[in-house]
């Protein structure tokens, strides 16, 4: 098995598919990316079990098909060294070992028998379900859920991203327990209603992988696996197993106070006096009176404080209420507005954060934050 394929353009397929890889597999062979040529096309695999990426390129000059496992690591501290240009893999199929010929030098690495690479899952078809979205929409949806995801091995339904597909939306569904968040899109619907976990890992590795797409994805799944089918890419996941809460009912409706807050002030204003707050608690107030926030921090056991004042339009009744000043941070990062508004209804419930403008107008962006006590 031989073929002629660009350093460059190898070394940006496996960078992407490599991120799979886990630096504590149970399968030495799992150390190992698979490739399979047939005819000029060369198929690369990565897998740790739970999750599979599969990246595809043309290859011009290629002679007999077949399948090898290369070491990845080697591999890509190699390829990093070189510069553009055409490098020549001959694999001898009987002791699988590879040998890289470049302009000015060989490189001798030790293969193993592609057939021992895990197989891909298999869809059920008797609970197939799939649809079709643009990639700028998937990429939006994970974007904004997945810093919302927990990390709770009691509750592992609460590690990932909720996906409900419908008739009329697609929703993305994300919350900690402190935090949540709701990405609903109306542009993307589907014939029958559907939903399942996406996990964090695979999350991370489309959010990577879907600013390149331009087309659509193809998502595949039942109730224990998904395929997700890009143009040059092909990942595979288990799906996280048991019921998403229910998120709705922790959405407040009736919120009647109202604020609408230039996002970068209230931003680097928390960043500033979130120095001065109880590093156990890192609570942080906001004190809302007239078109006036009060945001302030304490932490008596040191004798600091701060309080910074940030004009904006309020509506509503005199309230003073408190966040946990990282989560509150995060949260405002991660709106993509130049305004945001904040909706309130007491200091014991809920506060609703919204951006002012929409970048898509099919989108509905919701983030929700759990308050904490205030001791007077």
């Amino acid at each position: 098995m031989k073929f002629v394929v660009s350093s460059v353009d190898l070394l940006n397929h496996l960078q992407n598919v490599s991120r799979v890889i886990s630096s504590k597999n149970t399968l030495p062979i799992l150390d190992n990316v698979l490739f399979n040529l047939e005819g000029k096309k060369l198929e690369l695999t990565a897998s740790d079990l739970e999750s599979t990426f599969i990246t595809s390129m043309e290859i011009e000059n290629a002679t007999d098909s077949g399948s090898v496992a290369i070491p990845a690591r080697l591999l890509l501290d190699t390829l990093k060294e070189f510069p553009d240009q055409p490098l020549t893999f001959d694999i001898n199929l009987d002791d699988y070992k590879v040998v890289i010929n470049s302009e000015n030098g060989q490189y001798d690495l030790p293969g193993q028998n592609g057939e021992d690479f895990p197989q891909l899952p298999a869809i059920r078809e008797e609970n197939k379900a799939s649809l079709q979205v643009p990639a700028e929409l998937f990429l939006g949806g994970i974007t904004n859920t997945l810093f919302a995801t927990a990390d709770d091995e009691l509750r592992p339904v609460m590690n990932g991203i909720f996906l409900e597909i419908s008739s009329d939306n697609i929703t993305f569904v994300a919350s900690d327990a402190h935090k949540l968040v709701r990405y609903k899109r109306d542009d993307a619907k589907s014939d029958s209603n559907a939903s399942f976990i996406l996990p964090k890992k695979p999350s991370a590795l489309l959010k990577n992988i879907l600013p390149k797409e331009k087309g659509e994805v193809l998502i595949e799944f039942d109730n224990k696996n998904a395929f997700f089918s890009l143009s040059n890419y092909k990942l595979v996941c288990r799906l996280v197993e048991g019921n998403y809460p229910s998120y709705n009912s922790v959405i407040p409706t009736d919120n009647p106070n109202k604020v609408i807050i230039d996002r970068l002030k209230l931003n680097n204003a928390l960043k500033r006096v979130s120095v001065f707050s109880n590093q156990a608690s890192n609570l942080i107030k906001l004190q809302l009176t007239g078109n006036q926030m009060t945001v302030s921090a304490q932490d008596i056991d040191f004798s600091i404080s701060a309080f910074e004042r940030i004009p904006c339009q309020y509506e509503g009744d005199d309230l003073e209420i408190g966040f946990k000043s990282l989560f509150l941070i995060e949260i405002i990062q991660n709106i993509n507005s130049s305004d945001i508004i904040i909706e309130l209804s007491d200091p014991s419930r809920a506060g609703i954060l919204l951006p002012l403008e929409k970048e898509n107008e099919n989108e509905d962006v919701l983030m929700l934050l759990m308050p904490m006590m205030i001791n007077n």
